[in-house]
């Protein structure tokens, strides 16, 4: 019988090492080694079991335990199995007498077993394997070892449970870095490989004097495709324009799709800007050709915006901005003819000098606003949270993207007045809704950027603006990327603490595209984990994106947060996402980004939708 003493420090031993990194077969190999120190038992084994396959990991205390475990397996038949399909512990204090194993006992008893109990391994209601427990003599357990021999199995099986996931996330993070790096649909190269080969070509082009070309390529009228055929033939006319568009491109060049219906085209040693109209007219030739697909043939035009970096240029950034910006006046322009600016000449002149001087008047000339993007609960249907996106409405160039916003409002130092009009607006209008629809359960989730955190007073701020609006802090979110805890992760730990400490909810967003997200979900106080488009969009079309994300659910579920799945853009996605246990879902299949008085409505009649989807077209 094992003491208390013994038993407790083992199972705190156990607890203390739950979240190492060590593998799985290291981890079964040292449990059965301690389970044999304090137990009346001569070896132990555990096999990890996944019905229709082979055994995953079988590890035993001896030679003799390991032959007992493996002979269960080829056999398909012993205690071991037992347990496994029962999920309740077997116990054969004599060997001699068992009758229901025939071919395991005989072989066994030759190989000088005598007694055997074995105990599920269970996760929840699910079995994962077993633990047996071999003596070389006859004789029963006492119930009390039979009790303690359980409470082991239990905790063997969490602490396999949270290995495994962890083994399980590992095993994917190449494929998922890939994934991460390329768009799901094409297989080109999504934005964020793209800025990484902007940012290589940016140092490589300024020492060799040269220029690297950046082609921003948006399909015209390309919506019209989509509402006429359906999103099926829109995928598939995107499909053959990237291939098109790849065949007439240098070896050296970098076709990237960054959105929808938009293409990157990154030429690198251009000796002179006039060598991109020889580039325009192979993209536009490529573009020609009638397009087939699903048997209908289709016309396809594009407006081409081209900017050029190198020595003494622009950053990348900026470049890809401005080639955007250049996009934007061929198709004011009527399209056919593409808009070529060199920001080698006037690098932030044009661009960026505008835009930082008028970031200074945003919020007294009432150019920002705010629109909203309902969270929805895979359980019920019903909207959960809302997610605030800000908007800058230019007079003269229209909606500035928060991803140029953004930067701009920390390089000029208007973040914080920025970020503190965002909180008290999102904040007042969760207030309207909670007070006039008579909810208690919407959340309000607000983007906060590293320098907003890491800055002096944020503290401060959160906790004025809850007080003016008599917020509950529980029904706040505040998301932050992993950018957040690279900057001054010390730092980070000691604000986002004192957040908690307030009641405020953090979310992790964006996640599984960085370097090191699960030490993040092990070493910050996050609340919520919400996974990254990037593998959302893959559902249904590559496996090992379904792998992923049923890694990431798991592991964030076994340390108790909470999953929020981004970019939800099909049935069919929403479908896979509820069956992997995501809790909520975000995307353009709910719902696309409003203004207040539409979420309100829907607020209001929620109660109606309850298990369906909102209607996105609606909602708009």
């Amino acid at each position: 019988m094992v003491s208390e003493s013994v038993l407790s420090g083992v199972l705190s031993e156990f607890a203390r090492t739950m979240v190492t990194d060590f593998p799985i077969q290291a981890i079964v190999d040292q449990l059965v080694e301690r389970i044999v120190e304090i137990m009346p038992i001569t070896a132990a084994g555990v096999t990890l079991i996944s019905p229709g396959a082979e055994p995953r990991y079988i590890a035993a205390s001896d030679d003799d335990a390991l032959s007992f475990e493996q002979l269960q397996s080829d056999l398909d038949e012993g205690p071991c199995l037992t347990a496994f399909h029962s999920g309740e512990a077997v116990s054969v204090p004599d060997l001699r007498r068992e009758t229901s194993f025939p071919i395991f006992a005989e072989r066994a008893l030759e190989a000088g077993l005598a007694a055997v109990f074995t105990f599920p391994l269970r996760h929840n209601q699910t079995a994962i394997g077993a633990l047996d427990l071999y003596r070389s003599s006859p004789g029963a357990l006492t119930a009390r070892s039979m009790r303690d021999a359980q409470t082991l199995a239990d905790v063997t099986s969490a602490y396999l449970i949270n290995a495994q996931r962890r083994a399980e996330l590992t095993a994917a993070s190449s494929h998922a870095n890939e994934i991460a790096l390329h768009d799901a649909l094409t297989g080109l190269p999504n934005r964020v490989l793209l800025m990484e080969r902007l940012d290589r070509s940016f140092v490589r082009q300024s020492r060799a004097g040269l220029s690297t070309g950046v082609f921003f390529v948006d399909l015209d009228q390309f919506k019209v495709v989509n509402d006429t055929y359906g999103h099926l033939v829109g995928d598939q006319v995107l499909i053959a324009v990237a291939n098109r568009l790849s065949e007439v491109l240098r070896p050296g060049d970098t076709l990237a799709r960054v959105s929808g219906d938009e293409f990157v085209v990154l030429c690198e040693d251009l000796k002179e800007p006039v060598s991109a109209q020889a580039i325009v007219a192979r993209l536009d030739t490529a573009l020609s050709r009638p397009f087939t697909v699903s048997g209908i043939k289709l016309t396809v035009s594009a407006s081409v915006g081209v900017a050029f970096m190198g020595e003494g240029g622009a950053a990348p950034d900026e470049v890809l901005h401005a080639a955007d910006m250049a996009m934007y006046q061929a198709k004011r322009a009527g399209g056919g003819l593409p808009e070529v600016l060199d920001v080698r000449e006037q690098p932030l002149a044009i661009y960026q000098a505008g835009l930082e001087r008028d970031v200074y008047g945003v919020l007294e000339r009432h150019e920002l606003h705010l629109e909203y993007q309902p969270i929805v609960a895979c359980r019920d249907g019903h909207i959960c949270g809302v997610e605030a996106l800000l908007r800058w409405d230019h007079p003269n160039r229209g909606v500035v993207a928060p991803s140029v916003l953004i930067p701009l409002a920390e390089r000029t130092g208007m973040i914080r007045s920025i970020g503190l009009w965002v909180l008290r607006e999102a904040s007042a209008e969760q207030d309207h809704w909670l007070r006039d629809y008579l909810v208690t359960d919407v959340d309000i989730s607000v983007n906060i950027s590293a320098h907003q955190l890491m800055g002096t007073g944020f503290l401060d701020t959160v906790a004025s603006v809850l007080a003016a609006c008599q917020s509950s802090p529980d029904r706040l979110t505040l998301e932050m990327t992993e950018s957040v805890f690279l900057r001054d992760g010390k730092r980070a730990l000691v604000v986002l603490n004192e957040l908690k400490g307030m009641g405020v909810k953090l979310a992790l967003d964006d996640f599984g595209t960085g370097f090191s997200s699960l030490s993040y979900l092990l070493e910050f106080p996050v609340d919520i984990v919400k996974i990254d488009k990037i593998f959302i969009a893959g559902l249904g079309r590559d496996r090992a994106n379904e792998a992923i994300v049923a890694a990431i659910i798991n592991l964030s579920h076994d340390l108790g947060l909470t999953v929020v799945a981004e970019g939800v853009e099909t049935a069919q996605q929403h479908e896979t996402l509820s069956g992997l246990g995501s809790d909520a879902c975000q995307g353009f299949y709910f719902a696309y980004p409003m203004l207040d008085a539409n979420v309100g409505r829907l607020i209001e009649h929620r109660g109606d939708r309850q298990g369906q989807h909102l209607p996105a077209r609606a909602a708009s």
